[in-house]
């Protein structure tokens, strides 16, 4: 089954953003349906999936869906569906994909019954679990539940979003008459009901439960229907809408933004099996969807259960992935500061795979650093208990001038954003929220040193968010320089930031939006040059997503030209690869494994004149022109050799690699090569690098013990 375009589009070059991000999520299904994968961990990916899909309904969904309703006539820019257009396709292709999720979820609870674990099923009950369930359902969950009837005298009720109900139907005086009730299915009672066994664990979600009894709770009324729902609301509201309050500070109108938000329209409803249609009916007119709105499962419609089913099964190891922890760095001393180190040799970080402890031991080395006078860093989402804000708050109260720039529309971390704002403003750091119109998205660092009368600068740029805790589940890299050029650079970005102005010249990093796309196409052109002189010219591109128009044209143009570009895309990627005539000299693969690939490299050329980058930044239209992003340059010739040689394993993967097909597909590659799983291998160098003596070069080595999946 494979997401396709509308019939009149196929043979176009481009591809919808919405419908590429639909076969990125239909990868990390795959990875549910894959043997090799430890079980628990597939269904983990099959809850990964699920969460995925919601935040695309509140998000992307809710978006289009604000232009259909206001009538905005905008059409995507690269295949001219209009929004209209765009939610049809969303719908049935949801449609498509959620049976084949369904079906992995029953294949994964079947072959937990190895395990001796089960779901038990409310409609095949023995008598002995019957009563079990009923005295429990009597005694743990009747008290607490708080239903109510709809009729007449009572409104239909707020719904939240992704909250579960059980919806009832009652028999009304003629049989076209619909009469609900409806059973939150949250509350005090525990999401999960533990069974009595003697050899393993049986377990029902307390949604099934209160569905088996919901007669007992409708006791005088003749229930017809009944079935688990919830529904996915709108989340696509900015600050800049017109609802936004000037009077307030930003901070108090984020608070204010994000309790409309839970009560913007519904965008999906979602059942546990198919119902009557005079109930449909009734649903899809109290919460103004249409049919083409309701998608039916066959699988739970909340996979928040999965916690407490995983601390019933730890001592099944086999279920799980082989535990692994963050390697230090060969070439960092743990036992000398850090600025010492940076200052003699740039310094590179690879996450998951080397620990993030060195950049929280700079950060604290320079809250007390008698010579650092200032540190300024910009966050866009941080741990709830980040050693990064504590490290600065430590600063600032040890009378260093400390400035952060605190992104509180980081989408789903506005609150937690802004509770760390607050922190730190109360311990003396200088807070800002970014650009009126600009989300701030950087990992940039800055920490400026005076020593007798010269000023140093050590700066810090990353691909990935200033959290310790994602820094053990995505790919990302750090850069740590002492480098005056950079540094200069950083502190024009930072100056730029705290006057409300954007960078207008950089002469070494990339900023976006003013100083990046107009630089990354100046680098393509110039390859496109070499191509036509017949000489070398390659693009090696690593990020998350392509959707800029522009810099896909500016691709395409270089393929044309003989440019090889090679690119690994986790998710978006708005173009066909592969098409004789256009894009025949791009190749792009996709890698969804145990990690997320979030790390963002671009390489442009070849031999002495290659120039390499790592970013905060993809090819996103948002990323390049609606953020302030920042790329930094890669001058230390030995880190140069290791992003080149993370790209060549990424491009040798041939096990959870996927490679896009001329049609858009992708498929997994395969060849007669040795099997070899990028993630794996990082993770197992990583561990051999750490035994050895710092700051010698790793030896080459075979890796043969298996981290990560089943012996293939």
């Amino acid at each position: 089954m494979e997401i396709m375009e509308l019939a009149d589009r196929k043979n176009s070059v481009y591809v919808n953003r919405e419908l590429s991000w639909l076969k990125f999520n239909l990868r990390v299904l795959e990875e549910s349906e894959d043997p090799n994968v430890p079980l628990f961990e597939r269904l983990r990916f099959v809850s990964i999936f699920a969460s995925n899909l919601d935040e695309f309904y509140m998000v992307r969904v809710g978006s289009l869906y604000d232009q259909l309703v206001l009538n905005k006539q905008v059409l995507d820019s690269k295949t001219g569906m209009s929004s209209k257009e765009q939610l049809a396709a969303i719908f049935d292709q949801t449609k498509l994909i959620l049976p084949r999720k369904d079906q992995a979820y029953a294949h994964i609870i079947a072959e937990m019954g190895e395990y001796h674990v089960a779901q038990v099923d409310p409609n095949n009950l023995s008598d002995e679990d019957y009563e079990f369930l009923s005295a429990y359902f009597e005694k743990e969950v009747l008290p607490l539940t708080s239903p109510q009837i709809i009729d007449k005298h009572h409104p239909f009720p707020f719904l939240k979003s992704k909250e579960l109900y059980i919806g009832v139907h009652i028999a009304g005086k003629n049989e076209n008459t619909v009469r609900l009730g409806i059973i939150p299915a949250s509350g005090s009672f525990s999401r999960v009901v533990f069974l009595p066994s003697r050899d393993g664990i049986r377990f029902m979600l307390v949604e099934d439960l209160l569905c088996l009894f919901a007669d007992r709770i409708f006791l005088k009324h003749k229930i017809q229907d009944k079935t688990i729902f919830r529904i996915t609301r709108n989340a696509d509201l900015n600050v800049e809408d017109s609802t936004y309050d000037f009077d307030l500070d930003y901070r108090e109108a984020m608070t204010e933004l994000l309790k409309k938000r839970k009560k913007l329209a519904p965008v999906r409803l979602e059942l546990l099996n198919a119902i009557n249609v005079n109930m449909m009916n009734y649903l899809c007119e109290h919460l103004e969807l249409s049919h083409e709105q309701v998608f039916v499962n066959r699988s739970p419609l909340d996979f928040s259960f999965m916690s407490a089913l995983e601390g019933k099964l730890q001592k099944e190891k086999d279920l799980f992935f082989k535990p692994v922890s963050p390697q230090k760095s060969p070439y960092i001393n743990p036992d000398e500061a850090m600025i010492p180190q940076i200052q003699r040799r740039d310094l590179l970080l690879h996450y998951p795979y080397n620990s993030f402890d060195p950049f929280i031991r700079l950060l604290n080395e320079a809250a007390e650093d008698p010579k650092v006078v200032s540190i300024q860093i910009t966050l866009y989402r941080v741990a709830k208990d980040s050693k990064v804000v504590n490290a600065l708050i430590k600063a600032a109260e040890n009378g260093k001038e400390v400035k952060a720039v605190v992104e509180l529309r980081a989408r789903f971390d506005e609150e937690n954003n802004i509770d760390w704002s607050k922190q730190m403003e109360e311990a003396g750091v200088n807070v800002m929220y970014g650009l009126d119109e600009y989300k701030v998205h950087s990992k940039l660092l800055l920490i400026t040193r005076k020593s007798g009368n010269h000023i140093e600068y050590i700066t810090q740029i990353g691909t990935g968010n200033y959290n310790e805790k994602t820094a053990k589940l995505y790919t990302d890299l750090c850069l740590m320089t002492a480098n005056k050029e950079i540094g200069a650079d950083a502190s024009v970005v930072f100056n730029s930031l705290f006057m409300g102005n954007m960078v207008e010249s950089s002469e070494h990093l990339l900023v976006a939006p003013l100083c990046f796309k107009s630089k990354i196409i100046e680098l393509i052109d110039n390859e496109i040059a070499f191509a036509k002189q017949g000489q070398p010219a390659s693009i090696q591109l690593k990020m998350n997503s392509v959707s800029d128009r522009v810099l896909i044209d500016k691709l395409i143009e270089a393929s044309k030209a003989g440019v090889e570009v090679k690119m690994v895309v986790r998710g978006i990627l708005c173009m066909r690869t592969g098409v004789e005539g256009e894009t025949e000299n791009i190749q792009a693969i996709s890698i969804v494994g145990r990690f997320l690939e979030h790390s963002r490299i671009y390489v442009f050329g070849v031999g002495d004149r290659q120039k390499i980058y790592i970013a905060s930044a993809d090819f996103m239209t948002r990323n390049t022109e609606r953020r302030v992003e920042v790329a930094a340059p890669i001058y230390d010739e030995r880190l140069k050799e290791e992003l080149l040689s993370i790209l060549d394993v990424l491009f040798r993967d041939n096990v959870k690699a996927r490679i896009q097909l001329p049609d858009g597909s992708y498929t997994y590659r395969r060849n007669n090569q040795e099997p070899l799983d990028a993630q794996a291998y990082f993770y197992r160098k990583a561990y051999e690098q750490a035994k050895e003596r710092f700051y010698t070069a790793p030896q080459k080595k075979k890796f043969h013990f298996p981290f990560f999946h089943k012996d293939r």
